[in-house]
């Protein structure tokens, strides 16, 4: 095992910081989405209740194996077929959009519970105050849904670190991807999955300690 980390340790490294992009990458547009498909979840509007019920839905009863393959593969074909748009996608940019839009709609129903976890009097006093839901929700609402978020939020970064892997499909060069081209020159498997299990591990530890760190803050703040 030492070989290999002496042979490849810039090429895990490499690998980690590929993986830890596309996080990143597709917690934060993941996060946009939720924020959107969250607030069209708990207004009262039908329609916008609807479209977020079907996003949530469709994209959670979808395996992301399948859903990358579509991004990756099934939409720019259909693009080049029927508009000849000449439209071709980076592992990247597929990757990306497929974490993004997954994390979304799990990111959704993480928010909406938060929402809905806050007292309603808290709304209606704001509005009692004059103002708009908007303004209510912004202000008053979602400050204190955010806490009882925490948890769940850092649940799914890990999930979208893990999910990564899943991308290796598609030929992003993240952790799995590296390893298995480290296994095919050196025929090592055990000591390279080890190695990458290790690395997920630490990574994983270090996001636990931030989010209990984070928590005891936020909890501080409320409570002083």
């Amino acid at each position: 095992m030492r070989d290999i980390l002496t042979n490849y340790e810039p090429f895990f490294l490499q690998a980690l910081g590929q993986t830890l992009l596309l996080s990143l990458l597709g917690l934060f547009f993941g996060c946009i989405l939720g924020i959107i498909f969250g607030l069209m979840s708990v207004v009262k509007n039908r329609i916008l209740n609807a479209v977020a019920l079907v996003y949530v839905n469709l994209i959670r009863g979808v395996p992301m194996i399948v859903l990358a393959f579509f991004i990756y593969i099934g939409v720019p074909y259909a693009l080049n077929q029927y508009l000849h748009a000449g439209i071709t996608l980076s592992s990247l940019a597929a990757g990306t959009l497929c974490l993004s839009l997954n994390c979304g709609a799990y990111m959704a129903e993480i928010i909406r519970a938060g929402i809905q976890s806050i007292d309603p009097g808290q709304m209606e006093a704001a509005r009692s105050l004059g103002l708009s839901w908007w303004r209510s929700m912004y202000r008053v609402v979602f400050p204190q849904a955010i806490r009882n978020m925490i948890p769940s939020i850092v649940n799914q970064f890990i999930i979208t670190l893990k999910d990564t892997s899943i991308l290796s499909v598609i030929g992003f060069p993240e952790l799995v991807n590296k390893a298995q081209n480290v296994i095919a020159i050196t025929f090592k498997s055990f000591e390279v999955w080890t190695i990458v299990a290790v690395m997920y591990l630490v990574v994983i530890l270090i996001l636990q300690r931030v989010a209990k760190l984070l928590e005891r803050r936020l909890n501080r703040g409320r409570y002083a």
